[in-house]
């Protein structure tokens, strides 16, 4: 019975686990691909499919203007299919475009001037932009902020804190010139910031001073693998000495953009420190990871919790897509600025070899991200067994 009762959990995990992963990137695809599609129509341009998926078709449907909107079987991604195109890549058909009567040719996507071309391909990672914004803000104005001043109330023994003269009763005002309001903000800037050296604006007897601290490293396990974190060994107040403040609207679209720019920041951050080998490959993930952390944060968060998750993965797919990698939005906005140049555009082989190349790097990197998912995995199942 035990045994029954175990296997049927892990059966209603998993099929909660992929069925929240699958709304959670439906929503942040369609926002995406929506966006590219509004930007599009907004120029004059057809469009001959609105995919939400690839593979085929589940359920579909034609409007008056002749675009299939269409749900297909594998849900990892989506397109749209601008008149013109050889796929959803957005890669031009120079024969079917030769063929084309010009009434057809003056609404394909080819045929735009480049600056037209930039702001389709553009607005699908603002859209995600946009949509993480929008979700930050929405939920500090209705629910507010519980704050919890940046008040040091102990420092640890032996720690980066203790070796960099923090006292118990400072006040934690900037990091690095950035202003801190609340002890979860500076947490947040200590953990990503692992070995690296941090100013501190501390409030010390009504004076202001400065320290400099490097966090201590520790591992952490998520969802995502294992993650390499920046402790500075100091204890804050106490949970019930923090209050709920309410923002109006501009502040709390104020707040959703900071948000929004801080996840942006952290990326860029952990790249860096990837280049220069600070960081682990180890802790890149693909779709089995974001699934997992999709049934987790469903599981913890709830409702709430996965809308914010929706908003943070929409930040990172709309980042992603801008990377200058051929295939993806900001590889055809880097043949557009070259074009914009140029004054004509790259030549179709050349097109075609960036595009091939930019298909084997994203292949590549989702061959690696799902093997670090699928060892993550493994070595989660290992530790419950132990």
């Amino acid at each position: 019975m035990d045994f029954l009762t175990a296997m049927t959990g892990t059966a209603t995990g998993f099929v909660g686990t992929l069925l929240t992963f699958v709304v959670v990137l439906t929503v942040v695809v369609f926002v995406h691909e929506m966006g590219h599609f509004l930007v599009g129509r907004w120029c004059g341009v057809g469009v001959h499919a609105f995919s939400i998926g690839f593979g085929p078709e589940i359920i579909g449907f034609n409007d008056r203007n002749g675009t299939r909107w269409k749900l297909c079987a594998i849900p990892l991604g989506g397109y749209v299919k601008f008149v013109g195109d050889v796929n959803g890549a957005s890669v031009p058909d120079a024969e079917a475009i030769a063929r084309m009567d010009p009434r057809e040719r003056a609404i394909s996507l080819p045929a735009q001037p480049v600056a037209k071309r930039a702001a389709i391909v553009a607005a699908g990672p603002i859209a995600n932009f946009i949509l993480a914004i929008a979700v930050f803000s929405g939920a500090i104005w209705m629910s507010g902020r519980y704050e919890i001043p940046a008040r040091v109330e102990a420092v640890m023994p032996n720690s980066a804190a203790a070796r960099a003269g923090f006292e118990t009763g400072d006040v934690i005002k900037a990091i690095n010139g950035k202003r801190v309001d609340t002890f979860s903000g500076m947490q947040r800037i200590v953990s990503s910031s692992a070995d690296s050296s941090l100013v501190f604006t501390v409030q010390r007897d009504g004076t202001e001073t400065r320290l400099t601290a490097k966090p201590e490293t520790f591992e952490e396990t998520t969802p995502f693998g294992r993650h390499r974190l920046g402790r500075l060994g100091v204890q804050g107040p106490k949970g019930n000495e923090g209050k709920l403040v309410q923002y109006g609207p501009l502040d709390s679209l104020a707040l959703g953009s900071q948000e929004t720019y801080f996840i942006v920041e952290r990326t860029f951050d952990f790249l860096g420190k990837l280049i220069v080998g600070r960081e682990s490959v180890d802790q890149l993930s693909g779709p089995i990871g974001i699934a997992r952390v999709s049934g987790e944060v469903a599981r913890v968060g709830g409702v709430s919790g996965i809308i914010n998750w929706i908003a943070f993965l929409s930040v990172s797919i709309g980042l992603l897509n801008l990377f200058p990698i051929p295939l993806l939005d900001g590889g055809h906005l880097l043949f557009f600025a070259c074009e914009a140049i140029r004054g004509r555009p790259l030549s179709e082989r050349v097109q075609e070899i960036g595009f091939r190349i930019g298909l084997g790097l994203v292949a590549l990197l989702m061959i690696f991200a799902t093997k670090n998912d699928i060892f993550n995995v493994v070595a989660s199942w290992t530790t419950r067994g132990t």
